[in-house]
């Protein structure tokens, strides 16, 4: 297993090489460290989360005199312990060659990933993967979508990495990887046969 990162601008995208499969992964840029390209691996707990402890410490005894505060402070703690927990880690697309296509979404900790999302793309109903542009609040913004037939036979979109939604080098990286790995080797007519 070979771990590149091609792109020099975008220490986030990394490109992940196996025999079997081919992983092309965006690592969620706000838990890198401020101005380097290396992610927070041993980091679990963040400055702000030793200060919103700090700060219910000291305000505890004022919080703890009515069953109202204390429900409000229990309520505000756990639904910031359910942010911290769902944030989203990295998110991927693996090509497996003359299988089709996964896209994953991992969720956690920075350091402790606790969930993990997956759709699985089987290459006889995959139509094609493509980069397409949309209007994301004031910008255009490009997104890599796959092109798939439903179960009843329709058109689908699935975009990938739809929470990170990467720059457009990063999209064209791995437009090209998803066909050199997937759609080299298969012939259009036995792509579009549906």
């Amino acid at each position: 297993m070979r771990c590149t990162k091609p792109l020099a601008d975008h220490p986030e995208f990394s490109i992940i090489d196996s025999p079997g499969w081919r992983e092309f992964r965006v690592q969620n840029p706000q838990l890198m460290y401020e101005g380097t390209s290396t992610f927070q691996a041993l980091s679990v707990w963040s400055w702000a989360d030793a200060g919103i402890l700090l700060c219910i410490a000291v305000t505890w005894p004022l919080l703890s005199d009515s069953y109202v505060n204390a429900a409000v402070a229990a309520v505000s703690g756990l639904l910031y312990l359910y942010l911290r927990c769902t944030q989203v880690l990295w998110e991927s697309v693996i090509a497996l060659p003359s299988l089709g296509l996964q896209f994953e979404s991992h969720r956690g900790l920075p350091s402790i990933p606790l969930t993990v999302s997956r759709r699985f793309i089987p290459l006889s109903r995959l139509q094609d993967f493509v980069i397409n542009e949309g209007i994301y609040g004031w910008n255009i913004r490009y997104y890599a979508v796959a092109l798939h037939h439903s179960d009843q036979a329709a058109l689908k979109l699935d975009v990938a990495f739809e929470n990170m939604l990467p720059h457009f080098p990063v999209l064209l990286e791995v437009y090209q990887g998803i066909h050199k790995t997937l759609f080299a080797s298969t012939p259009p007519v036995a792509r579009n046969d549906k």
